[in-house]
């Protein structure tokens, strides 16, 4: 079953090749309330490595043309943290690998200066002046200032099995790998967004947690997930359930699997799980993610011998933004990377063709984005 929890997973995997040719993530989301007015609005940190074994004194960028004709390749500490909806926007703070402590073990810890995360605690600031938004394009973000100090309990895991596993981490078979240690997750704590105060509580955190690793980023790459669900058939809410998507085209060495994705949805304790790497469950997938105008769309349909779930997911773009990042090589080739925190849908669970919930998502956390090769 998916729902296994695994520190060992959870922990920084640049060992060996990917030391000095990788990136390792800890992604966080979750919502917070205006402390003066209760206004809901959902934010988002992550503490992304890269390329530690090619460490200097400062970060090493790999957008600066200096840097590229050296032949150098990025290596830093980036904390990202913002925030979406109304003035959407990710701030990212660099730290050179002299400037950081990363314990390998389990659980795994990563601190600099006064940034700090572990499996149940985050913390830091990230300030980022007009002035170098605008004049370090290198830094891949805007300005604004966010400080955050949260306590975090893992709830429901979406632990995928075989991809992740012991060997074909060691092998480093995979072009990026996934581990959602918390897809139903709860904060506690405060955030102090551009000044204004924001209250974190477990009962309405929405949160989720996860870690992607590897040389490079998926294409096309699509992720939804929420855990604010309530049943339209019933009009209770879902108060031990949680979805999770993500994926799209994932590499095996040099070889791709086109339209792959990998789900699971915790539903009031029952697990339904679609999961290509499961190949005895028969596991299909189709799915269509667009951009209009104003919104981005998805629709996933997914099947197995006894299971099905029809997805389909809603987003503002007015709410989103387009999240950067740059592969451990030095190219940033996602730059059309579609990010949000307020998505809306609906999620249709079927067991052996029967009906057994159409359920009402909100909060959803949402991605989708794609590059030509």
């Amino acid at each position: 079953m998916f729902n296994r929890h695994d520190i060992q997973r959870n922990r920084c995997q640049l060992f060996g090749g990917q030391a000095k040719k990788g990136y390792d993530w800890w992604w966080h989301s979750f919502t917070g309330h205006n402390a003066e007015t209760g206004e809901e609005k959902p934010f988002f940190i992550e503490f992304f490595l890269c390329n530690p074994k090619l460490g200097e004194e400062k970060p090493v960028f790999g957008q600066l043309k200096e840097n590229q004709d050296a032949g150098k390749r990025p290596s830093y500490l980036m904390v990202k943290a913002g925030a979406w909806g109304k003035g959407a926007a990710q701030l990212h703070r660099f730290f050179g690998w002299k400037e950081c402590k990363v314990s390998f073990g389990a659980p795994f810890e990563v601190s600099a200066d006064d940034c700090y995360i572990t499996e149940n605690e985050i913390r830091g600031k990230v300030c980022v002046s007009k002035e170098d938004a605008e004049n370090h394009p290198e830094y891949m973000c805007q300005s604004g200032e966010m400080s955050f100090n949260l306590k975090i309990e893992k709830q429901v895991a979406f632990n995928v099995g075989y991809g992740a596993g012991p060997l074909f981490r060691k092998m480093q078979l995979f072009e990026m790998f996934w581990h959602a240690e918390g897809m139903k997750s709860t904060f506690s704590g405060e955030v102090i967004w551009n000044g204004t105060k924001y209250t974190v509580r477990p009962e309405d955190s929405y949160g989720y947690a996860d870690k992607n690793w590897g040389k490079n980023f998926t294409s096309p790459w699509i992720w939804l997930s929420s855990n604010n669900l309530t049943s339209e058939l019933t009009g209770k809410k879902l108060l031990d359930s949680v979805f999770d998507i993500g994926g799209g085209r994932p590499k095996v060495g040099f070889i791709p699997l086109p339209r792959k994705l990998l789900s699971a949805f915790w539903y009031e304790g029952q697990p339904f799980e679609f999961n290509f790497s499961k190949f005895w469950t028969g596991c299909k997938t189709k799915f269509d993610c667009r951009e209009n105008d104003e919104e981005i769309v998805w629709h996933v349909e997914q099947r197995t011998w006894r299971s099905k779930m029809v997805t389909d997911v809603r987003c503002k773009k007015s709410d989103m933004l387009l999240v950067n990042y740059e592969s451990p090589d030095g190219k940033k080739r996602h730059n059309r990377l579609w990010n949000g925190g307020n998505g809306k849908g609906t999620v249709e669970l079927y067991r052996h063709g029967k009906l057994i919930d159409k359920i009402r998502a909100e909060n959803i956390g949402c991605e989708f984005g794609e590059y030509g090769e």
